[in-house]
Order: C-alpha cells, then structure tokens, then sequence
C-alpha cells in the first residue's frame, strides 16, 4: 500500500505523522536518526525544544487562546521500537522504512513490527504539537530513548526540567482500558563458558530448526502459554541425549522483551537411528501440546554439508549440565497477583541464546510489581546457572508503579470516557513495563495515567494497529486536553 492510502486515513493528522515517522528507522541504543527526525519537527513549527543529558527530547508548545490560565500537562511517548522481521523475510532496519498496509480495520507491515509500539503515541504527541485549532493546555511533549532496551532515557531523566504536574503517557495498547500501575523489571545475563572437542565429518551435520511460533511482548502475552522457541528446543536437545547429537551451535530469540518465536541449533548425529526415533517422539508430543495456542509451530531436522572439516562441539559433560539448566530454568508465569484477579504479578522470559566456540550467552528480563518476588524470580532464573559455574549478572533495573488511591487526572478522564463512549473504562495495572513508574523517581509527585489504540501482537511481526480504534483514540486525547 502507497503511502498516500496511509495518511488518508482518519484522522489524517495522526495518520501523516505516524507515516512520516515510521519512514525513519529507530532502533533502541540507536536513535540518532528519530531524534533528528523530532528535533526537526520542532524547529519546522516554532517550537522549543531541548535535548538532555540522556538524549531524551522534550519539546514546549504555548496553549491555546482559550486554555492560557492553565498549568502545563505532560506528554510522554518512547521513541524506540522493536525490529523484528518475520522468518525469510530480508529487511535493514537500518536503512528502510516500515512499509505499512490497510487490512480492513487493521494496519500491518510487510513481514515486520509495525512500530504502533510506540509509535502512535509519539505520532499523537507530534500531531498535538503541530495543530492550528485544537483547545490544550501547555504542552511539554517529552520524547525518551530506549525504553525497549532498559529504559534508559526514562531512567537519565534528570528532577527539574518539567513543570508539569500531570502527564499522560501513550503507550498502553487497549482503547477501553487506562492503566494506572505496572510491574518492574530486570535483565538477567548468563556466560557459559564450556570444553569444545572436534568430531571427524564421519557423523552427519543437522540443523534442527523451531520457528513458526506467535512470539509477542513478554509482558503483556507471557500468561496466555506461548511456546518459547529457545525451551522448546533445549528440551529436544534434552531429549535425544548427549549420546545421540553433540550441540555445536544454538542461536534463538531477537529481543530481550519478546517470546523467541525462532531457535536454529546444529548438532552431529551420533547415533542416527536414536536420533530420528528420539527427535520424532518429542517433536509429536510438543506439537500435540501446542496444536491450539501454535498452529502455525514448524520443527525440521535438515541434513548439513560438513565437508568443510572437522566441527567443534560441546564436550559431552558439559552440554548434559549446561541441557539440564535449561531445562530447569524457570520461564513465563512465576506467580499471579493474591491482590488484583487475572494479573501476573511475577514472570520471567528466556530471551535469546547465542551459543558457539565455546561460550553460551543467554538474555533474559525478569518482571514483577513486587519488589521482594522480582528478586526471588531473579534467584530462581540464575539458580540453575549458577550450579553449573556459569557466570550471571543482574542489572539495569527499573521500579514499578504503584496505582494511587487519589488520582485527579483519572477522575476526570473516567468521566469524559463516559460522556463520549455511553460506557465505563475499565481500570487495571498492566504486566508490562511502562515508564512512569521510571519517571516518578525523578518527578514523585506527578499524577499519571497511560491510555491508548488498540494495538494487538506488539514486539512481534503480527504486530497491527486498529484504524477505528486510533479515532477513539484521538477523540478521547483531543477532548481530554481541552478540558485540563
């Protein structure tokens, strides 16, 4: 689809400025180029702005005629997004823009994340900003970094540089929900440093390879039992046995915050006839367990050419300790709220694995929105590592947030919900990170609340964004800023 079909769209400010950002590419820890992009954006409309000393930008816009007497209100969106490309699919996110297409009510990309998360939130900011007619406020539009990575620019945010005692941040993904407290996080990085022997090319080389998997945001989806493509293949490798392949290589996973829909691993086959009755009994069971939550689950033995020489492989004690580790480590729900019904209160998610030459990094990102069980998950992630002698660390941090009992600008927006939509919003905390809590450190006393489009499969390819959704979306934003 043309670009020009995009920002037909309703409503076209927010289409167009999502269009334009989602031309520039914007990795986490590489966001030069989107920083660029909104420093631009300010200066093209009169507007200032800044940067700080964390690279976040935040840019000033006067109110509206009729809103002058009025304090400021805070905006908040992260600049960041998730690339991830579907399987087989070729695409530099370093070099291309996200190419989108209209399926009914629903945005897509071709074969990648949307970038909906968060770019929609950034695109209203920007649209707000831009905007001749609307009634609002004064406006401190802050854009941060690398809220996928760590939330870095969240957490160099430094006391003092807004005014604003309110902020409304964009970044939840359901219309009829606003989300007012959401869980921590923590990363949790494991080096296995493991004895290499060289098999002779006399035993066959096979990739075995998982993919196919619904992956998604490992906080938001982590309680619906998606298949984690880096278990699931530790658990074949498990099960055929350090007798019947000797692992030489395992890479899964993309991001630190998305279920790994993809693990590749390549062993020699030791024993053939073992390793295709072991292989075909285990895949069977697996899809058997996932045939519902999975039905798009792929899992192929292929035959490797090996004449290159010998292959390098993990010394039979070492890849049986380092299996039972994986199979042992705690991953997905640690433990539901006994507070709020249905949420997650504890999880964790094994993210990425990079195993080679005699050393196994593994990523992984603990969650919890209390603090004493998001160090017991930690425990329990590093517990399996630890017996083995591999090295792990803990860090990059960042707190939860808390629901406040007395919210005005929730009050408030619970009203103006009701007067437009004829219904109550619902009010929940989320599983997932938001940067609110992060910001409170530096601004404790801001009344905050998170709201925004649908927006369904986020950190995944399926990644897709509702068009009739974004217009409540719009409405309730626009109607909310005319009334603070």
């Amino acid at each position: 689809m043309s670009s020009s079909e995009i920002r037909s769209l309703e409503p076209k400010p927010l289409w167009n400025c999502f269009a334009d950002l989602n031309a520039v590419p914007r990795p986490s820890k590489r966001e030069e180029r989107v920083v660029a992009f909104v420093v631009a954006f300010a200066r093209q409309h009169g507007l200032q702005h800044q940067i700080d000393s964390a690279g976040n930008v935040i840019i000033r816009k006067q109110a509206s005629a009729d809103r002058r007497d009025r304090p400021a209100v805070i905006m908040q969106a992260h600049l960041d997004m998730v690339h991830k490309a579907a399987d087989g699919v070729i695409f530099d996110f370093d070099k291309q823009g996200i190419e989108m297409w209209v399926d009914g009510d629903w945005v897509r990309a071709r074969g990648t994340t949307l970038g909906a998360d968060n770019g929609l939130g950034v695109a209203a900011i920007l649209a707000v900003l831009a905007s001749k007619d609307l009634s609002h406020p004064p406006i401190e539009a802050l854009f941060t970094l690398d809220e996928e990575q760590g939330m870095g620019g969240a957490l160099g945010l430094q006391p003092g540089l807004l005014t604003g005692k309110t902020m409304l941040n964009l970044d939840s993904e359901e219309d009829d929900t606003f989300t007012i407290g959401c869980a921590g996080g923590i990363d949790t990085h494991v080096t296995y440093t493991y004895s290499e022997i060289t098999h002779a090319s006399a035993h066959p080389l096979v990739e075995i390879q998982i993919s196919g998997l619904r992956g998604g945001h490992s906080g938001l989806q982590i309680h619906e039992g998606r298949a984690n493509a880096n278990k699931l293949m530790a658990r074949i490798l498990s099960a055929c046995g350090e007798q019947v392949v000797a692992l030489s290589t395992m890479r899964g996973g993309s991001a630190r915050n998305a279920i790994p829909a993809r693990c590749i691993a390549s062993v020699l086959v030791l024993d053939q006839a073992r390793f295709k009755e072991r292989f075909e009994q285990e895949t069977a069971g697996i899809r058997e367990e996932f045939r519902l939550i999975e039905p798009s689950l792929s899992i192929t033995s292929t035959a490797v050419d090996a004449t290159s020489g010998p292959v390098q492989v993990m010394a039979a004690e070492a890849q049986r300790a380092f299996l039972l580790a994986l199979q042992a480590l705690v991953n997905g729900v640690y433990r539901m709220s006994p507070v709020v019904p249905g949420l997650v209160e504890a999880s964790t998610n094994f993210s990425t694995i990079d195993l080679a030459h005699g050393k196994a990094v593994i990523g992984s990102l603990q969650r919890s929105s209390v603090e004493s069980s998001k160090i017991d998950v930690v425990r329990s992630f590093r517990a399996p590592f630890e017996l083995i002698g591999a090295e792990a660390h803990s860090g990059d941090p960042y707190p939860g947030w808390s629901p406040s009992a007395e919210s005005p600008i929730l009050d408030k927006m619970k009203k103006i919900y009701r007067e437009l939509f004829d219904h109550e919003v619902k009010v929940s905390a989320c599983h997932a990170g938001l940067e609110c809590g992060v910001i409170s450190m530096a601004y404790p006393d801001l009344d905050m609340i998170s709201f925004g489009p649908n927006i369904h499969e986020a950190h995944s390819e399926k990644e897709c964004a509702s068009i009739s959704s974004a217009q409540k979306f719009w409405r309730l934003l626009t109607t909310t800023l005319a009334d603070l």
